[in-house]
């Protein structure tokens, strides 16, 4: 007897028969587009965002001259807090906001207002403040600052190769007994105090004077008392004109000796 035939089916796979096309290639960048592509736009993005940054948010400087010895020493990169008394519009003087005001002590960076170049000084005299300098020492509304010796014969080489003989002293100014003390200032019973260099037989005409600080205006002046070309020279500066305060060293380099880091100086607090 005849066995049944079993059908067969074959299961084929769906193949595509259609060989697949090579993906369309443009043509080669030439090296100029390369340039661009690799270097220009990362950089300009790079920009576009550090810039308002350092514009309103926080910045660093380099100090090029001694007139801050013997807190900040040429080579000293400084970091600025641009946010400690409130937020700009990027590139302008325009407040979005206000939250403190500067006080006296404090150490900050500003538009010079004879020529425009960025200084660093300390707050010395408030708005409505009189300041008078007798001799190097300082009367601030009648209150006479507190001086003590720390060193009384030190060299001082500045950068331009100018050679001094300097007393340093530690000077305790009265700081506003309505505001809190200042930031990154030594502050103990209402007495904020910090070093200064004076130079052996100070010169008359920076040494003495009398000024009154006008609304929204303040008194700067340079802990180096006899080299620093500050509010007795430049006149006072106005709030619009600072752009931060600066408690911190953040790096160091000595130009004295090729540049050679000052490791000790790193993240310090300024006083």
């Amino acid at each position: 007897m005849p066995l049944p035939r079993l059908s067969r089916f074959r299961l084929r796979s769906s193949r595509s028969r259609t060989a697949s096309k090579p993906e369309a290639k443009g043509p080669p960048k030439t090296a100029a587009q390369k340039f661009l592509h690799n270097w220009v736009l990362p950089l300009a993005l790079a920009f576009a965002i550090l810039t308002p940054i350092r514009s309103s948010i926080a910045d660093w400087n380099d100090v090029p001259s001694g007139s801050m010895r013997p807190t900040i020493l040429e080579g000293d990169r400084i970091y600025v807090n641009k946010l400690a008394y409130g937020l700009r519009v990027p590139f302008t003087t325009m407040w979005v906001a206000r939250w403190d005001e500067p006080k006296r002590g404090e150490i900050v960076t500003f538009k010079s207002p004879a020529d425009g170049q960025r200084l660093v000084k300390r707050i010395i005299g408030l708005p409505g403040d009189r300041i008078e300098l007798r001799g190097n020492r300082l009367v601030i509304n009648g209150r006479m600052a507190s001086y003590s010796t720390v060193a009384a014969d030190v060299p001082m080489h500045l950068s331009d190769g100018q050679r001094f003989r300097v007393v340093v002293e530690e000077e305790s100014l009265p700081p506003s007994l309505t505001s809190d003390p200042p930031e990154g200032v030594e502050c103990d019973d209402q007495v904020c105090r910090h070093a200064l260099s004076l130079v052996s037989g100070a010169r008359s005409d920076v040494s003495s004077g009398v000024w009154t600080v006008p609304a929204g205006h303040y008194f700067m002046m340079g802990d180096n008392r006899d080299l620093s070309r500050d509010s007795r020279m430049i006149g006072f500066v106005p709030v619009e004109s600072i752009y931060g305060r600066s408690s911190y060293v953040a790096l160091s380099v000595d130009p004295e000796e090729s540049y050679m880091p000052r490791f000790g100086r790193w993240f310090s607090r300024m006083k």
